[in-house]
């Protein structure tokens, strides 16, 4: 691979982080080669269809404390594909969690995850709508349902959307614009509905996924536009309709950044508020760029086909779905990660290109593939405790709980 061509790409892919995008023309052809030919050799992100608001109840199962014997619980989200999907098959496989797959599409996961092989008696599925807050209640009864009063081992709030092509805002059933309402309230609804269950369990853990979009001290979120920025909360405090957290208008790349900053930030606040009180862990982490994940199917084909090739030997940010999943098992389950409050990374900071090892012939440095855990710094931006209270705040009477 001539990085040196690579290299030139750079811009490019920067630029297509934000809807305006350059054409790809502009490519040379010595260039466009060696895309094409590294491009074969991954996957790229899949397009796929994104479906209005599902919120039609699912019928609750019962006797799954029979099923789930003496193994952990954990819940998912967002586990029919990407990081969710092998997160949870990482813990299946392990033999001491029984894996609850909170998922939109009961029907989809279920083939999924027999497809992908999850042992048997390993898991269950549970519808779980994001989008709507009745599901997410809907959801929290069912899960109970099914485990009885057991606690809840591991809580994984995982699931997500990224919207940058959209030129108006989608909204969720609740009516808040789709990225906030989906990646951060109808978890942070979630999370408030199960902190008992949470507390009932030994050493119970809650984690949000991070990103470095959301963190303004890494290459991904600092330097890449828009940055996101919370403002003075205008928007989510205006409540539904509100287009941006900001009160600005509607801008698809930064909306999703914005609902990663409020996910960190909520994850630093329940630690704040919770973490003594009832001995839960919260804690956020960053696996790595996923590039072929499918969160980025809402972009255009050839950057889907580019950027795998351009993280895996530019940046050196690259992992593959499975050791992202498996860095995602890893935080449930290590024993060091028991801190709570904590940011957690693999293989440096993601704050600056990686660089070649030729050891290993293989990009370092970049928080892409191997490395061991660390514990990240939060940009100052997420780490604003006063912002972090007021959203938590505004977030509660949002979902309704204040």
């Amino acid at each position: 691979m001539a990085r040196r061509h690579l290299l030139a790409l750079l811009p490019l892919c920067a630029r297509a982080l934000t809807p305006t995008l350059a054409p790809a023309g502009r490519r040379t052809r010595a260039t466009s080669s060696l895309v094409a030919r590294a491009a074969a050799k991954l996957k790229q992100a899949p397009k796929l269809e994104s479906p209005p608001v599902d919120s039609t109840p699912q019928l609750p199962k019962v006797n799954g404390g029979i099923v789930i014997g003496t193994r952990k619980l954990a819940v998912v989200t967002g586990a029919s594909s990407g990081l969710g999907l092998y997160g949870a098959l990482s813990l299946a496989k392990r033999g001491d969690y029984y894996v609850i797959l909170a998922c939109r599409n009961v029907q989809r996961a279920t083939r999924i995850a027999k497809e992908m092989g999850f042992p048997s008696n390993s898991y269950t599925v549970l519808k779980c709508e994001l989008g709507s807050f009745k599901s997410v209640r809907d959801f929290v009864f069912n899960l109970r349902a099914f485990k009885g009063p057991r606690g809840l081992d591991a809580l994984v709030c995982n699931a997500a959307v990224y919207l940058p092509a959209d030129p108006k805002p989608r909204f969720t059933e609740d009516g808040f614009e789709m990225s906030m309402g989906v990646n951060h309230l109808g978890h942070f609804l979630m999370t408030q509905l199960l902190l008992p269950d949470l507390k009932k369990a030994k050493q119970g853990r809650c984690i949000i996924v991070g990103s470095i979009t959301g963190n303004s001290n890494t290459i991904g979120g600092g330097l890449v536009y828009p940055r996101a920025d919370l403002g003075d909360l205008k928007g989510l405090r205006s409540g539904a309709g509100s287009e941006m957290a900001d009160g600005g208008n509607f801008f698809g790349a930064k909306a999703y950044k914005d609902s990663k900053v409020c996910n960190m930030m909520t994850v630093q606040e329940l630690h704040r508020r919770y973490h003594d009180d009832t001995g839960v862990t919260f804690s956020s982490l960053y696996p790595g760029c996923i590039a072929e994940t499918g969160l980025f199917r809402e972009k255009r084909g050839w950057f889907r086909s580019i950027f795998p090739v351009f993280m895996k030997y530019v940046t050196g940010g690259y992992v593959s779905e499975r050791e992202a999943g498996d860095r995602l098992a890893q935080v449930v389950y290590d024993p060091t990660c028991e801190k709570s409050g904590v940011y957690w990374s693999w293989n440096g900071n993601a704050q600056q290109v990686g660089l070649y090892d030729p050891s290993t012939k293989s990009v370092k440095g970049a928080g892409g593939s191997g490395g061991e855990i660390f514990e990240n710094d939060y940009a100052s931006s997420t780490k604003d405790e006063r912002t972090a209270a007021d959203m938590y705040d505004l977030s509660m009477k949002a979902v309704g709980l204040a």
